[in-house]
Parts: structure tokens; sequence; C-alpha cells
């Protein structure tokens, strides 16, 4: 028996539309279109290309600073190099913060003393040029401050050592458990009559790299100077003082607060063939510490926003729905980028439909957190449960309610879905805020994956919008 065979395929493929829903068709051509986007990020990627050159020849990045100017030439040349249809930059006031020299700190006994690692927090005043010198009370809580008050505190440097909690699986949930003493330690210190203030850093590891951070001073109390002091550091005076209850610190720092500066965020767009008015944002923020280079925090989330633009371009997809990536300045002391950039966005009355922020590190990520107002929010989050089959392949399998981030939440009030890229969290504690902060702790797969993985759910959103 002789068979047509090309009747027969033609015969089978219309069998196959029949009994499977379009739908999974259309899923089909997703899957392919999403191992082509990770195929071609993890082959000829330039994520982690462009993130070594951001930390190694440009380097830390603290707002106002000459290197922050440096970082937003470069992104923008960048990204007009990798073929964006527009680069424009945003105008924004910034603070600028100088650390001055090396800060000092030394436990004092009545037989020895010893020097501590110790770093300024992010915004402290100075101490005298002499330093300070003064007798310390430890404390884990600001309840337990406040109960112990102005007759135990006054005159003295408060130390508060509360470890973030190891039983936390979700390392960020620990750092929320712990922060409050770095933000609003300093005023309610100085509320009870402390002359400076010195915490344990916020780190799960012990080691001998202090964590910087940005305070809050409540400008109706005095502004004291404020410190971190390295978790071995902090083990250390928690032992001497059990030995000792008149143990004396002393610190000396030489920081300050200069007038604030123009600076910009870096916003790149590639314009939708269909709904060129609805705008899906990807973005990080391009200012860091000034300890290190900021390759987690957050280079790796300007390299994984950047690189959205690059997969696109390269693989030639046209998105349907605008494309813009957007690296924000001045999230780490004072957000002041992503406040502009929601201001304006509101004032021209876009429509933005998705933002999605990457800003918890170049780990291989999980999946993704999800936030906005409940009925756009629920909604998503439906679409993405459709979706995670096509990212399961990818070790991607997270999708669920959470916090987008901090440059994007102003998006909120323009009934934007908010989304967080979620890597894996139990080693950017380490590095977070600190000189460890450098380009050698940035995996170049993980890193990959995760910008395989935003351009992958860009891609979806820009084809099948959020409704």
């Amino acid at each position: 028996m002789i068979y047509d065979f090309q009747y027969l395929n033609k015969k089978i493929t219309l069998v196959i539309l029949f009994i499977f829903p379009f739908s999974l068709f259309a899923q089909s051509q997703d899957s392919i279109t999403i191992k082509s986007i990770f195929d071609e990020g993890m082959e000829h990627g330039k994520a982690y290309d462009n993130l070594n050159y951001l930390c190694v020849n440009i380097g830390p990045r603290l707002s106002g600073s000459s290197n922050a100017a440096k970082a937003v030439t470069w992104t923008a040349k960048r990204l007009k190099e990798m073929g964006a249809d527009t680069v424009y930059l945003q105008e924004v006031m910034v603070p600028h913060w100088v650390r001055g020299e090396k800060e000092q700190a030394k436990i004092i006994s009545k037989k020895d003393e010893l020097a501590v690692p110790v770093c300024a927090l992010g915004g402290s005043v100075a101490t005298e040029s002499a330093g300070i010198k003064a007798e310390i009370v430890e404390v884990k809580t600001l309840a337990e401050l406040k109960q112990l008050g102005e007759s135990k505190i006054k005159g003295k440097i408060v130390f508060f050592n509360r470890s973030m909690d190891p039983t936390c699986i979700n390392t960020f949930d620990a750092y929320g458990g712990a922060f409050d003493q770095r933000f609003y330690g300093p005023s309610e210190a100085a509320r009870y009559g402390a002359v400076a203030v010195v915490i344990r850093s916020l780190n799960l590891r012990n080691d001998d790299y202090p964590h910087t951070g940005t305070l809050f001073y409540n400008d109706s109390l005095p502004k004291i100077p404020a410190a971190a002091l390295s978790t071995n550091g902090a083990d250390l005076l928690s032992n001497w003082l059990k030995g000792d209850a008149h143990l004396q610190l002393y610190l000396k720092m030489s920081c300050k607060a200069l007038a604030d500066t123009l600076s910009y965020n870096v916003i790149a767009e590639i314009k939708g063939t269909k709904h060129p008015e609805e705008i899906i944002v990807v973005g990080g923020h391009l200012d860091s510490w000034d300890l290190a280079q900021g390759a987690q925090d957050d280079g790796a989330g300007c390299a994984q926003s950047m690189e959205v633009i690059n997969l696109f371009k390269s693989i030639k997809i046209k998105p349907e729905r605008t494309i813009r990536c957007v690296l924000f300045m001045n999230e780490e002391n004072g957000a002041k980028g992503g406040k502009k950039y929601a201001e304006i966005a509101i004032a021209k009355n876009e429509k933005h439909i998705v933002a999605i922020e990457s800003d918890a590190g170049g780990f291989s990520p999980r999946g993704f957190e999800v936030d906005g107002r409940d009925t756009v929010a629920n909604v998503c989050l439906s679409k993405l449960a459709k979706w995670k089959p096509l990212f399961e392949p990818y070790g991607i399998y997270s999708f669920a309610k959470g916090g987008g981030g901090v440059d994007i939440r102003g998006l909120k009030e323009n009934n934007a879905v908010l989304l967080g890229l979620v890597p894996d969290s139990q080693r950017y504690f380490d590095y977070h805020h600190s000189s460890a902060d450098t380009i050698d702790a940035v995996n170049k797969r993980e890193l990959e994956l995760g910008a395989a993985s935003i351009a992958s759910l860009v891609y979806l959103f820009s084809k099948y919008g959020v409704q």
C-alpha cells in the first residue's frame, strides 16, 4: 500500500489542533521563544560583561559621587549600543553624603584595648575630630532601650546587638526583623541622651566585614554618630561587657552630608508594535554603597535589566507593548530616583501595566513576588499560575504575593502590577552593604539565569498583557 505522507501530515496536524485547545498550542510556541531567550542569554549574553565593567572600571556608585555620574554616562551609552530604540536621562536631585577618613573603633578596658572593624552608617554625622569615648550600654531592642530610659542611657554609647534570626529560611524576613535597630536606633537612643550608637551588622554569618546602610534621623531629636560593628566585633564587645560593666568604646568618624546634587535615572525603551501606550518597566538601582563595587546590590539587577533590551534585540523579538528599562538612582539613601520616576509617570498619565524590579542579588532565580492593588494583583497571579509550566524547566517555580521593590512601589498608584525577582537568598546578606560586595561574589551562570527569567516574563506580558 502506498501512503501519501504529505497528505497524512496535514491531517494529523488538523487532528492535533482540533483535540488540543489553542491555548496549549500558543503555550508550546511560547516555550520555544522562552527557550531561545535562555539559550541566547546563557551562550551569548552580555549581563556578566556589563556587570564586570560597572564594578571594575567604575566601582562604588554612591549617590552624588563622581562614580555615580560615570555610571550614568556609561550605562546610557551601553544601552544605545545594545540597540534600544530610545535612551534618555531623567533628572533627579539626590543626597550627597561622604564617608571621609576610615573609621576607628576600639574597646577599652582597665587592662587592655582592642580595635574592632567598624563603618559609619549611611547619613551619619561625624564624631568630634578627636573622637568619642564613653561607657557602653548593650540592648537588643528599641523596647529595651525605652525601658532603661534616660537614667541608664544618658552620656553613654548604645550598642544594639540583636542578630538576624537564623531560623528564617527567607533571609529577607530575617533582615526585616533586625532592620529597626539600624534605621530608628540612633534617634531613639538620642531621645534618652546617648552620645553615639553602634549596631551589630545585619549579616547572618560571623565575619570581620562591617555592613553599612541608611539611617533615619528624627529632626526633633539630636543627631548622634552611628556606626556598625562586624558580627565578630559585636560578639567580642558583648563578651568583654560580661566581664566589665564599665567597659568603654572609642569611636572616631569624619563623615558628612554635602548639598544635594543633580543626578539621573537612565531610561531605555523598545517601543511596542501593537500597544505602545502600555508600558512594562524592568529595572534595578544604579547607585551602591561606597565600601565596595556594588556587585550584588544592585549592579546585578542593573545588568539583568539591561540584558532584557539586549536579548530582545539579539533574538529579534518585537514586543507588542513598550518595554522600558530603568536604572534608578539613589535607592540606598533616599529612593529619590524611584519617587521621581513615579511622579513623572503619573503626571504624564502614562499607562504602566507591569513593573519588575531586580534588587535581591544575582543568585539563582527561584520565582517572582507580586504586589499591587488586589484586583490586578490577583488577576496577575492567576495568569502566572498558567505560565508556571513554562518556567519550571529553568528552576523557577514560585509565584506568590510579596513585595515588588523600593524603586517601583510608587507605580502601585498607577495601578501597575509590581513584581520582584526572587533569587535564592541564603548568601545575599554575606555581601549586602559591605566591602565584600565585589564582582567575584557573583556567579556568571546564576546572573544570566536571572536575566533570562526576567526577559521571559517580560516577553509574556508584552504579548498577553495583564488583564
